[in-house]
């Protein structure tokens, strides 16, 4: 009786070690296969990188900086100097400020706007380069669909705005855009305020759920509604935000909804830049 408990103790803790050691071996995906989402690390500001498997790349704003081209080198492959498209959710400094570098450094087919406009002199010289340089520009609008990866059904949906932006607060306008590959998914909100989320919530109900949000506006109490966070469900939400900002990004309220939803969130701020890679049905957070 006794060598048999010894046996069953043994046992447990050989199945328990090895379990554990499995658990901690990092999941791969097959590069052929993996769809690569990162959240860069900027300060108090947005820029996403998405990598498709069939090497289509495109740039969700750029931060404040220059600081966006360091990051982009040490994403993208070695002698990767194209961008297929660049996104501009809206014109504030923190999200547009680093795209001129990007636009001089890199070759882009594609601009996508909101169309509000702004007198500062970044997006000034945004608009300098697009001229300069006759890339394409476009004015995203809801029911806009990008195509990163046709084989595999990779697609970028743009859900907001739905009209004419024209003289609006830049917020206000800000494109909202959903990825989708197989059952995974990422909601991409700029700083869209919380009017605009109970719009989605309205017009496109549990359509919006989705396995990673980009909170709006760095986790500001200006966005991030209850009913928009239920709606969305997240298995992540994304806080991209700047060490000791001045703004007081990402708002305690914002922070207790999450808690109180039993939402998981990721920082910027306290982790660096942050990566997830799929292949349309598994989802690792690197």
């Amino acid at each position: 009786m006794r060598k048999k408990l010894i046996f069953i103790i043994t046992s447990f803790i050989f199945v328990t070690v090895v379990g554990v050691v499995v658990y901690a071996v990092p999941q791969t995906l097959p590069a052929s296969n993996a769809l690569e989402v990162t959240f860069l690390d900027v300060g108090q500001g947005d820029a996403i990188l998405i990598e498709a498997p069939n090497d289509v790349d495109v740039l969700i704003d750029g931060g404040r900086t220059k600081k966006i081209l360091d990051l982009l080198s040490a994403e993208l492959p070695f002698g990767d100097d194209t961008i297929d498209v660049v996104i501009a959710t809206h014109p504030d400094a923190d999200h547009v400020g680093g795209l001129p570098f990007v636009l001089d450094t890199y070759t882009v087919d594609k601009v996508f706007e909101p169309g509000v406009s702004s007198s500062t002199q970044t997006y000034q010289a945004f608009q300098s380069r697009i001229r300069d340089k006759k890339i394409e520009r476009i004015l995203a609008r809801r029911g806009m669909r990008i195509v990163l990866d046709a084989e595999k059904n990779i697609v970028l949906d743009i859900l907001y705005p739905d009209r004419d932006t024209t003289g609006w607060e830049t917020n206000e306008a800000s494109i909202v855009a959903r990825l989708s590959y197989g059952t995974t998914s990422f909601l991409l909100t700029g700083d869209s305020p919380i009017e605009k989320e109970l719009y989605l919530v309205k017009h496109d109900g549990i359509a919006l759920q989705s396995s990673v949000l980009k909170l709006g506006h760095h986790g500001s109490k200006t966005s991030s509604s209850e009913s928009f966070l239920k709606t969305v469900a997240p298995l992540y939400t994304i806080i991209s935000a700047g060490k000791n900002n001045s703004y007081g990004h990402p708002h305690p309220s914002v922070l207790s909804r999450l808690t109180q939803l039993h939402i998981p969130y990721l920082e910027t701020s306290k982790m660096g830049s942050i990566r997830f890679v799929t292949d349309g049905v598994t989802l690792i957070q690197e």
